[in-house]
């Protein structure tokens, strides 16, 4: 069960954003960048409009072509250049949903569009998208292939191929769709540059494979419209909704083309217009960009002359637009009419921005991609404004020719204030180009240089994979920066305060150009001549390659065998040999690749002869090669490729593969690597590669898992160039490239686990799994994925080594210079100090996930509390983000600030189950670890159960659903978190099919002062009173539709489609339905008066289903919720059905306990945990609702079933937990028990006395211990048992001889002689109370025996001759003498106990009463007696002769026999 929460380390400056694709939804604007960042910008639903990105979207590395809302539910799909398709959620948290690539045929998308739903669509009920994928127009003659594809936009699947092969106009610019009025077939409408279309109908298809072969599909062609080409260059392209007009937009007019015939409908003249005109500073305006309106008057009705009115609008380059209605009707019929205006952007010097425009509703929305240079570096920051459609500005002077100007209704841009500290002025102005000037970058102190360095590459360090320790930045102008964080170590004190007290930092300058690469690397051998442990190496756009001492901060060696940037450092795979485990691999943009070694500091190989820059490198360690794909920078797709392999040891090249072989040649040679990679290497922990850029390989559950299985390590690539997006380079370098250790083997159970699950004789790829994972997706970001399970599974670190270890790397000898004098003996005096300073490297990692996952400045107390207290350091001056966990190495970024954060959690249930429950299970665990931090723990998890709510009222309860998946999780802790917090939020959060309508919230209240007024209420009812809410609920339900109640209900339980919370799990639809299962039932149990009375009876079946299915994540929950509520609840709903549920129970029990086969050995743990909830839990509670039927069962397993059969075992254990939970209700069955005790020690089988003799004697002593009418002798060779209810006349003691396990003797304990009428009852029956209380004499020949019911001792005085004489006799025997007790002080004759004298003095009474009283039946009289009856009594030898008479260990007398 997955359970990550992801934080993230922002850098100081801003991100780049260069838009290349934008889209819009009534709530949100979305922006695709040429670095593959998405940015989400929220918009209210009304006007005025402050758009501000509140979220980075990370599930590309590639430029961003097309951005594709989806309806119900509301999504987005997104596709880039490198072929990956990704699908976010369209409301908060937009999470990352899939991730998949198209097939490597297929090529690069281009244009998206979404496919309308017809009714013959029978295959899936997910809407469908088409997908142009082609190579770029490189300007040559010869035509490329392309593919038309159809996906479902849901599962990202690859439906059907629509088309294949060349196209018969140029490279499309366009795309639409159109519907045959005839038969309702949907076709693809494709137009070019010219104006010329190519119409591809699209048809059913079922899911294919993406390794499908190619599909020729020329002749799908419906129609190819040809015409003459327009004079002059055609700027833009747009199609019409319906896909019948094309628009072709040219240096000063457009034309409108009829798609079908090809002929030119009428050309709208832009000459004399604001579109065209020179400006002011004599720049001239030119079109840029044309798109045709959707809704509204955009595409006006046919009017009866067959006149159709279409709305477009068209902007030029200067960022000026205008809002065209055009009427185009039969030829020669055309009209057109300016309606509106935005005014363009005014710009004194420099370059003009990037325009957009993209339509929201009767809003235009305007994106600017705004130019500016830091370090000699483009960069691009986007601003967005949003004009109406319908209001005017009446403030701007019009002209009488011109259409009047739309009305802003908001601007907004990305500010950077989220990331700034302190005062920050040296931003760019938005509108011009402006240079940053980067010098004094040295002078960190003064602050004046912080901001205005943008970082270029970045990487997280990470000491033994426990925590990042440092993050290291490359700036534009060549500095790098390393900053160390402190507080793994709370207890030192560093300097005397200051803005970062938790932070050192070092810097490395000499670069003259952006830093594009980065990596650390521990060093394997030691030189003689250069003596360092951990080399920084560095890769800029200078052509030069930088070595550098990580702990000294010297520069070590400087490096010119590039003669162009240099753009990626592969490290060693883990299994590398000596003396290549201490290289590193360089390329180059000049298509160079060298083999550089860190001990001789010289290239030792030089790889030349690449036709272009190698994208993706490879590097096999085992067997010494390394694999170079080249891709054509003007095909997108195989056909360009070619791939390189060299033998490192020798340098020469060993073979060349092109074309479609070349990426499936590279992704074996990839799963080649993964076979002899230990362990998997934290994605961007020792390189600044980022972590999307691994290829999306077939047969992996996710991404990240993918890429730490294989081993695979990511270089370097800068974001900001226009081939970098296809860069990329792979290596199996492994953990211990960092500090050269060998990792720990995994537990045995998640070897065998991936054993079992891979199923073939192979090698298991023992994965260490880390706490803290570290990747940095784009410069500048670094996210820290926390997973819970390997948190709380990391017990036992000790203080010893790994303390030492890590104390030496923070604050080694290269730190010296930056810490006080005193801080190193404050250090090495750690061990000697209090609690929690002493704790282990656990203790740290907790404290140090808190920092990073604690919502701070929301309850100031609290955070005081966790400072002091808990000593977690506050991340002051660092810019702290959340995050969500996505598809396939996805995720999603807020931006830093509270404000985004609360969003967060006052959008998402699922982020608010996920992150409070981490914090919770934390603050739990550190108070196991230390005592001192119990008062900040419990604070800490208080706040997140319950106050948190009341602090910000309008956060999101979490998923029940969610939090049920946790209740069997390994950890204790988490458990018990799991718990707490649905019991918190369970009141406010009942799902509606579920929920009782009692009465309706008045007006005056809102919801939620209503739920805190009702939970109180809830609180207060009893377990005695549900029967009157059952009865209420009962009342206020005939009122409503059984039938459509019932339904809604099913419907619910078996609901498992748009479940998004399955995901943040890793859940299936199995799952979902589960969950519902166990929350409606947990409802019934434990809050039965807030949901629907039927619905306990609806839950009851299902809930046995998925006990009986053995689900690993449920079943023993499942079994829980009955054992716990079957007395209250289930039993009355099962009724005769307890007894085969018994049955299957013994049946699973019987299955889970055989040997498990070879290839099952992940089910053992499943089952073991099953087993203990079935026999400690579940059985002993079905047993207790159905005695009766519970020993009808298990005498039946006796011949039914094996004698070596585990049953017989679970059978006697069961029985001993029922007499520990419900002794009276066992009474009247003591003779059942006691037999089949007997019957399992019978010496005629001794299989099955040899397995149960153990039991068997246990439960004999047990219900000796328990009921004091049976008892043992000291030799435990003899065992009497006395009847507790019965019938007056017929009441006998038996006694049984153990070892023979037969009856040897019948003693009789008839009511006494004389007096027989007065011994009824109340009622006319005569079963009442009969044995109280059994003790065999201290020499074993002797029996005495107690009787309430008549307050007399029977004594029976035997000798040993005499039971063996008579031990076949089976003839009852009478007492030898008996003694009447006298009553003792505080017994009451009219108590409600059955004795002697209550019967002599009530008999008359009950006879003048007869016909006042009611009669109770032998049922009532028997739920009577066992109410009455009292197992407090004990018999005591005091003498040989003299028995003393106990009641709840108070002496009642002593008497002489």
């Amino acid at each position: 069960m997955k359970c990550h929460s992801v934080a993230a380390l922002w850098s100081p400056s801003p991100p780049s954003h260069h838009i290349t694709a934008v889209a819009a939804t009534p709530a949100a604007l979305f922006t695709g960048a040429a670095d593959g960042t998405v940015l989400y910008w929220p918009l209210p639903p009304s006007p005025p409009f402050c758009p501000r990105p509140s979220s980075l979207l990370c599930a590309h590395a590639a430029a961003i072509t097309a951005l594709c809302p989806l309806p119900s539910p509301a999504s987005l799909l997104v596709s880039c250049t490198a072929g990956v398709l990704s699908l976010f959620s369209a409301s908060a948290p937009l999470r990352c949903l899939r991730r998949r690539s198209l097939p490597p045929w297929a090529g690069s998308p281009s244009l998206v569009a979404l496919l309308p739903t017809t009714s013959s669509s029978t295959a899936s009920s997910n809407p469908r998208v088409a997908i142009l994928c082609h190579p770029h127009d490189d300007g040559h003659a010869h035509r490329h292939v392309s593919a038309l594809v159809v996906v479902d936009a849901r599962t990202l699947a690859v439906l059907h191929t629509a088309f294949h092969g060349a196209l018969s106009v140029a490279p499309p610019r366009a795309i639409a769709l159109t519907v045959c009025s005839d038969d309702n077939a949907v076709s693809v409408v494709l137009a070019d540059a010219h104006g010329r279309a190519q119409m591809v109908p699209v048809a059913e298809g079922a899911a294919i494979q993406g390794d499908s072969p190619r599909r020729l599909s020329v002749s799908s062609l419906s129609s190819f419209a040809s015409a003459e080409a327009p004079d002059g260059s055609v700027e833009a392209v747009a199609l019409s909704d319906d896909g019948k007009v094309v628009a072709l937009v040219l240096k000063t007019s457009c034309l409108l083309k009829c798609v079908v015939e090809g002929s030119v409908l009428g050309e709208v003249s832009l000459a004399n217009t604001s579109l065209c005109k020179e400006e002011e500073t004599g720049v001239k305006g030119c079109l840029a960009g044309v798109f045709f309106l959707h809704g509204g008057e955009c595409g006006g009705p046919r009017s009866e002359d067959g006149t159709v009115v279409r709305s477009l609008v068209l902007w030029s380059s200067n960022g000026g637009a205008m809002v065209y209605k055009v009427a185009v009707g039969t030829p020669p019929l055309f009209g057109f009419e300016a309606v509106c205006e935005v005014p363009g952007i005014s710009s004194e010097q420099g370059e003009m921005p990037v325009v957009q425009y993209c339509q929201m509703g009767n809003c235009l929305i305007r994106v600017e991609s705004r130019p500016y240079k830091i370090g000699g570096s483009l960069f691009w920051k986007p601003f967005i404004s949003i004009w109406s459609m319908d209001q005017l500005d009446s403030s701007i002077t019009m002209n009488t020719e011109s259409p009047p100007f739309s009305k802003v209704l908001g601007e907004g841009s990305l500010q950077g204030e989220e990331f700034r500290s302190e005062l920050f002025h040296s931003l760019p102005k938005s509108d011009n180009e402006v240079e940053i000037s980067s010098q004094l970058c040295s002078s960190y102190i003064n602050g004046s240089g912080k901001h205005g360095r943008t970082v270029s590459s970045s990487m997280v360090l990470s000491e033994d994979s426990h925590a990042p320790y440092a993050i290291v930045y490359g700036f534009h102008n060549g500095d790098i920066e390393v900053i160390r964080f402190l507080n793994l170590l709370p207890a030192a004190q560093f300097g005397s305060g200051g803005v970062y007290p938790h932070i050192s930092e070092r810097f490395f300058l000499g670069h003259k150009g952006a830093i594009l690469c980065l990596a650390a690397h521990h060093m394997h051998a030691h030189s003689d001549s250069r003596i360092f442990r951990r080399a920084l190496i560095s890769g800029s756009l200078d052509c030069t390659i930088r070595v550098w001492d990580l702990d000294a901060g010297t520069l070590l060696s400087v490096m010119h065998h590039h003669v162009a940037s240099v753009k990626q450092i592969i490290l060693p795979p883990a299994s590398t040999h000596q003396p290549w485990n201490d290289c590193f691999v360089s390329v180059g943009e000049d298509g160079l690749v060298a083999l550089v070694s860190l001990q001789t500091m010289r290239v030792e190989r030089m790889f030349p002869g690449h036709s272009c820059y190698p994208s993706m490198v490879a590097w096999d360690g085992v067997k010494g090669y390394i694999a170079c794909l080249c891709r054509s920078l003007h095909s997108c797709n195989d056909m360009g490729s070619i791939l390189y392999i060299w033998d490192m040891k020798t340098g020469a090249r060993d073979r060349i593969i092109r074309g479609t072989a070349s990426q499936s040649v590279f992704e074996h040679f990839c799963r080649g690597i993964s076979k002899n990679a230990v362990t998997g290497s934290i994605l961007g922990g020792t390189t600044s590669a980022s972590s999307l850029l691994v290829p999306i390989l077939k047969g992996t559950s996710t991404l990240q898992s993918h890429a730490n299985r294989n081993g695979l390590n990511i270089s370097s690539i800068p974001m900001n160039h226009h081939n970098a997006a296809h860069s990329i380079a792979l290596s199996a370098s492994a953990a211990h490239d960092v500090k050269g250790k060998t990792p720990a083997p995994v537990d045995r159970d998640n070897s065998a686990y991936n054993s079992g699950k891979s199923g073939s004789a192979q090698i298991t790829n023992k994965r260490k799994k880390y706490p803290i994972k570290c990747s940095c997706p784009y410069p500048g970001i670094a996210s820290l994925r926390f997973d819970l399970t390997v948190i709380m599974s990391a017990q036992g670190m000790s203080n010893g080594n790994s303390d030492r270890q890590l104390r030496d790397h923070l604050y080694g000898d290269a730190n010296k210079e930056t810490m006080p004098p005193g801080a190193l003996d404050s250090i090495s005096g750690i061990q000697e100090m209090d609690s929690p300073s002493r704790e282990s490297l656990e203790g740290q990692l907790l404290r140090f996930s808190l920092c990073f996952l604690h919502l701070w400045d929301v309850d100031c107390e609290l955070d005081k509390l966790l400072v002091d207290e808990m000593q977690v350091c506050k991340p002051e001056g660092c810019h702290i983000a959340s995050g969500v966990v996505g598809d396939r190495g996805s995720f999603t970024v807020m931006f830093p600030g509270k404000e985004a954060t609360l969003e967060l959690w006052k959008s998402s249930a699922e982020f608010c189950a996920m992150r409070s429950l981490s914090i919770v299970s934390l603050a739990q665990r550190m108070i196991t670890l230390s005592r001192s931090c119990t008062n900040a723990s419990s604070a800490l998890a208080a706040f997140y159960t319950r106050h948190f709510a009341e602090k910000v009222p309008d956060i999101k309860p979490p998923s029940l659903q969610l939090l049920v998946s946790f209740w069997q999780h390994p950890s204790e802790h988490v458990r018990m978190a799991a718990r707490s917090l649905f019991h918190c939020s369970a009141p406010r959060s009942v799902p509606q099919p579920l929920r009782v309508q009692r009465n309706k919230i008045p007006d005056h209240l809102s919801l939620s002062d209503y739920m805190d007024k009702l939970i109180p209420e809830m609180q207060r009812d009893s377990v005695s009173s549900y029967g009157q809410l059952k009865a209420d609920g009962e009342n206020l339900d005939r009122d409503d539709d059984d039938v459509e109640d019932t339904s809604q209900i099913s419907l619910w339980l078996e609901s498992f489609e748009n479940q998004e919370w399955l995901s943040w799990i890793g859940g299936t639809s199995q799952d979902a339905v589960a969950s519902n299962i166990i929350v409606a039932a947990a409802f019934v149990v434990w809050y039965p008066s807030i949901v629907k009375v039927k619905l306990a009876k609806l839950v009851v079946n299902q809930l046995i289903k998925l006990v009986m299915s053995m689900n690993d994540r449920y079943s023993s929950t499942a079994a829980e919720l009955l054992a716990e509520g079957m007395e209250s609840t289930w039993k009355t709903c099962l009724g005769t059905e307890i007894t085969h549920f018994l049955s299957d129970v013994l049946f699973q029990i019987e299955c889970l306990s055989s040997a498990p086969s070879s290839n099952a050995i992940y089910k053992t743990a499943v089952a073991v945990t099953m087993r203990e909830a079935l026999i400690g839990t579940l059985l002993p509670s079905l047993a207790m609702a159905d005695i009766m039927g519970f020993f009808g069962v298990i005498e039946s397993q006796i011949w039914a079933t094996s004698s070596d059969s585990p049953v017989h075992v679970v059978s006697l254990k069961t029985l001993i937990r029922v007499l520990r939970g419900s002794p009276k209700a066992l009474a009247p069955y003591l003779d059942k028990a006691i037999s089949y005790i007997l019957h399992t020690m019978d010496p005629s089988n001794l299989i099955m006395r040899k397995a149960c003799i153990i039991s068997s004697m246990m439960a004999l002593r047990e219900i000796a211990r328990v009921f004091p009418m049976v008892a043992l002798n000291e030799s435990m060779t003899r065992l009497a048992v006395g009847d507790a209810i019965g019938e007056i006349h017929s009441a006998t003691i038996r006694v049984y001889d153990i070892e023979s396990v037969t009856k040897i003797r019948i003693l009789d304990a008839c009511g006494p002689p004389g007096l027989p009428s007065f011994l009824k009852g109340p009622s006319d029956t005569t079963t009442t109370i009969l044995i109280t209380a059994l003790s065999f004499s201290p020499d074993g020949e002797g029996l005495v025996a107690f009787s309430e019911n008549g307050l007399m001792i029977r004594w029976w005085s035997l000798g040993s001759a005499w039971w063996e004489r008579l031990s076949r006799s089976l003839t009852p025997i009478q007492c030898t003498k008996l003694i009447y007790v006298p009553p003792w002080e505080g017994f009451s004759p009219n108590s409600a106990r059955l004795s002697i004298i209550s019967s002599i003095l009530g008999h008359d009474k009950h006879k003048n009463s007869e016909s006042k009283t009611r009669e109770l039946d032998e049922a009532d009289n028997l739920k009577l007696l066992l109410h009455n009856l009292d197992l407090s009594y004990r018999l005591h030898w005091v003498g040989g002769k003299t028995i003393k008479l106990t009641r709840h260990d108070q002496d009642l007398g002593t008497f002489q026999l």
